[in-house]
């Protein structure tokens, strides 16, 4: 009898606890604001953060030119990062974050009331993500400026598919990865010259997300 009463109390105690940590959740995100809905034709990320902590680290990794803040969604404290006007690059940030930065985020589309799509569920015409950190060598970056049709031009003018990048927090175009010093100089030159915002760097800094972008 003792022994009953005492799973019983344990039980109940669980589950007051587990109640508790619950009502303090949703008191919090009752805080924030709610997040704005997406404006037409924009994509937004959702970044849970439970805590100041993972608040602090979302706000941090996200891009600068973007604009980002802390809001209410449903019933979580979210990190809102908005302006992007393409699936592909805001799904790209939400890989980015789920598997380097071990974050939970999501995609939100306009007209919806919910995830677009998440780091484990891309559209079927988007190639699959598999964020892979590049090896030992050099690697040309192009600042696209989140504008698809860049790389619809890039793809034409070196004749292959070009990638998806995270380089210091940043997204931009994979034009090439190869360990020849000699190459990676000759096309840097040649994208200069045809006025491409171009960078060389060490790979070994860049996160591949995908081999060739789905062009427009």
């Amino acid at each position: 009898m003792i022994d009953h009463l005492g799973r019983r109390s344990c039980l109940i105690g669980s589950a007051l606890a587990l109640s508790g940590v619950l009502l303090s959740q949703r008191v919090a995100a009752q805080s924030y604001p709610s997040c704005p809905a997406p404006a037409a034709g924009e994509y937004i990320l959702l970044v849970r953060g439970e805590s100041e902590s993972e608040r602090e680290r979302a706000l941090s990794v996200l891009p600068a030119a973007n604009p980002v803040l802390v809001c209410s969604y449903v019933d979580d404290v979210v990190v809102r990062a908005g302006g992007f006007t393409n699936l592909e690059a805001a799904n790209s940030w939400a890989l980015y974050l789920t598997d380097v930065e071990d974050l939970d985020a999501f995609v939100a589309q306009p007209g919806s009331t919910g995830p677009a799509t998440t780091a484990a569920s891309a559209e079927p015409s988007v190639p699959p993500y598999q964020p892979q950190a590049l090896g030992s060598g050099y690697a040309i970056l192009i600042d696209y400026a989140n504008q698809p049709e860049v790389a619809e031009a890039l793809q034409q003018s070196i004749d292959r598919s070009v990638g998806l990048a995270i380089y210091r927090q940043r997204p931009y175009l994979l034009a090439l990865a190869t360990a020849d010093a000699e190459a990676a100089a000759q096309l840097l030159q040649r994208l200069a010259d045809e006025d491409y915002t171009a960078i060389l760097v060490d790979s070994q800094q860049v996160v591949r997300l995908t081999s060739a972008v789905v062009l427009p």
